[in-house]
């Protein structure tokens, strides 16, 4: 049940005649009372000789009774109450007693006391309500409404539990701004499968991510289309900004305009600018762009792996502040690898984007300056460009996603710490979209491994098992029954061969974060092993690899690798070697 109090108005036949009337699309069928202050109000939507003028008048009378100097400027209070389309359809008199409960808890009407407002709930469509109240007590003093938004939030909780709705989260103030009723009737007019507010917002913070100054943001925003028109002071110092969709356009044919703010709570000009206030992370560049060449979406990701893994620490032990920082840029993190995404993996990762948007706000203060490695991965993102759905690209990929989702997943749990109930829910909807993605783009590079995994020799397995149960000996056993054993076993030789320690560099990438929420552990540690290690993330294009430090030519013939997961009959052989 969602309560949201509207911009008082001046008129109260004004809005009157619209909740009576057929609404702007002809939405509004049988307009209805169902409730009102004293139980005997007339009803112009079923009574004929009910008119609306009349029922203004009584609704504005103790407001005329009092000196005009002492009337409120503005004295129409306007509350919608909306359910949820998987939310049972009220009886009028069930949405009667909603709309007692919310004046009663907003402080329009006092019950006990027999002194409250006049007001009135109409029903014109199944899902909810109306409540119009003018802001004069019948003993003319004005109504104590002091956090009344806040109140009506506290009793739709109470409503939800008992009326059998959805029960929704405790919101915090930080949440983007709905769509309006209006603006979803036009996106369905025009055949937009979203509002133009969704979609600037969407624009907006992919052009933020990992920008660092004015102009680049501004240069993102021209090349997405978007028409922008900015704010300055006299002085010509820029103040603020607003964008249209070049086709979203109002009555008179000109373009519908929205400011930042009115966006998301973190999408003004000041609030972007605190991204980048404390100056870009230094252009170092990574260790692990070796094989890719610097600026590769390929080097981009391992970078962007290599930022997050470090990430996940300062999240779940960090100072308040820091972690908000981190999970902030994380959002950015996101935006940036969805934006370069490949085909296969682009809608989840958009999808998982925008469910985290909710979980990158909270009233927790960003410690801007201390996400730098995180801003400078979501830059490298952008600027190395879209990646190809295979090879390294896809490989570097899916490490990527696979460092993510522990991340986003140490994020839900540090909202959930701090009672943060709506951004919790949503990081944990944009998990099970990165682990969808993560599905994805995995499938052939860890086919690949697992294939090569598969074709090692029953002496080198044999040696690889006994490895793994003296470094993970917690661990081992469920490693050795999950299909991606046998990857992992093509990684441990590729990292002995590459003159890495294997059982100490096992050890170490399992230690250092916590694996209880993956799927795979075998997975997991496949991505953090060749990370560390700085191994291929695509490993189609190296040679078998057959004893431990010696690589053979590569085999004449190609087997067509198959999905990590998935049974085969060869494993059998694999199990005797346990």
């Amino acid at each position: 049940m969602i309560p949201r109090i509207q911009k008082r108005g001046q008129r109260t036949i004004g809005l009157l005649y619209y909740l009576y009337g057929p609404g702007k699309f002809e939405e509004h069928t049988d307009p209805h009372l169902v409730a009102s202050w004293d139980h005997n109000a007339p009803d112009p939507g079923r009574d004929a000789a009910a008119t609306l003028k009349q029922f203004q008048q009584l609704l504005d009378q103790p407001v005329e009774n009092i000196d005009p100097s002492q009337r409120p400027k503005k004295h129409v209070w306007h509350l919608s109450v909306r359910n949820g389309g998987e939310d049972r359809i009220l009886s009028d008199e069930e949405w009667g007693d909603v709309a007692r409960r919310m004046v009663a808890a907003a402080g329009i009407d006092d019950p006990e006391a027999g002194a409250g407002c006049r007001w009135a709930a109409v029903r014109h469509a199944d899902d909810h309500i109306h409540i119009v109240a003018t802001l004069v007590r019948e003993d003319g003093y004005k109504p104590d409404l002091d956090n009344d938004a806040v109140r009506v939030q506290a009793q739709a909780r109470v409503l939800e539990a008992e009326l059998g709705l959805r029960r929704l989260n405790k919101g915090d103030g930080t949440a983007a701004q709905r769509p309006t009723s209006a603006e979803r009737h036009k996106a369905e007019r025009q055949g937009r499968a979203r509002t133009a507010r969704e979609e600037l917002r969407e624009t907006v913070r992919r052009a933020v991510a990992g920008a660092s100054s004015d102009g680049e943001f501004f240069d993102r925003l021209s090349a997405a289309g978007l028409l922008i028109r900015k704010r300055t002071a006299p002085s010509g110092d820029l103040l603020g900004y607003k964008v249209a969709l070049p086709d979203d356009l109002n009555k008179n044919g000109e373009p519908v305009f929205y400011p930042g703010a009115r966006l998301a709570p973190d999408l003004s000009l000041p609030r972007i600018r605190e991204r980048w206030a404390a100056g870009d992370a230094p252009d170092a560049r990574r260790q692990d762009a070796i094989r890719t060449g610097p600026g590769s979406p390929a080097s981009a990701r391992r970078g962007t792996a290599s930022a997050v893994w470090q990430a996940v620490l300062v999240v779940e032990h960090g100072e308040d502040a820091v972690a908000a920082a981190h999970i902030a840029a994380a959002g950015e993190v996101l935006d940036a690898l969805a934006k370069t995404s490949a085909a296969h993996t682009r809608r989840e990762l958009r999808d998982a984007a925008t469910a985290f948007e909710r979980a990158s706000r909270s009233h927790v203060r960003a410690a801007r300056g201390r996400d730098r490695a995180l801003r400078q991965a979501a830059r490298d993102l952008v600027q190395g460009g879209p990646a190809l759905g295979r090879g390294e690209d896809g490989a570097t990929t899916a490490m990527a996603i696979d460092m993510l989702f522990f991340l986003i997943t140490a994020a839900a749990h540090w909202h959930a710490r701090k009672g943060h109930a709506q951004q919790a829910e949503a990081a944990a909807r944009a998990a099970e979209h990165l682990r969808t993605a993560y599905q994805a783009a995995a499938a052939q590079p860890l086919g690949v491994l697992y294939q090569r995994g598969r074709r090692q020799s029953r002496p080198m397995l044999q040696r690889q098992t006994v490895l793994l149960r003296e470094a993970l000996p917690e661990l081992a056993e469920q490693i050795l029954a999950e299909p991606g054993w046998y990857a992992l076993a093509s990684t441990i030789a590729e990292a002995e061969a590459a003159g890495h320690d294997p059982a100490g560099l096992l050890s170490d990438v399992a230690a250092r974060r916590e694996l209880g929420t993956a799927d795979s552990v075998s997975d997991v540690l496949v991505w953090r092993m060749r990370r560390t290690a700085d191994l291929a993330a695509d490993a189609s294009h190296l040679p078998e690899t057959t004893t431990a430090g010696n690589r053979s030519a590569t085999r004449g013939t190609t087997t067509r690798p198959s999905a990590p997961g998935r049974r085969h009959s060869g494993e059998e052989s694999s199990r005797q070697i346990r």
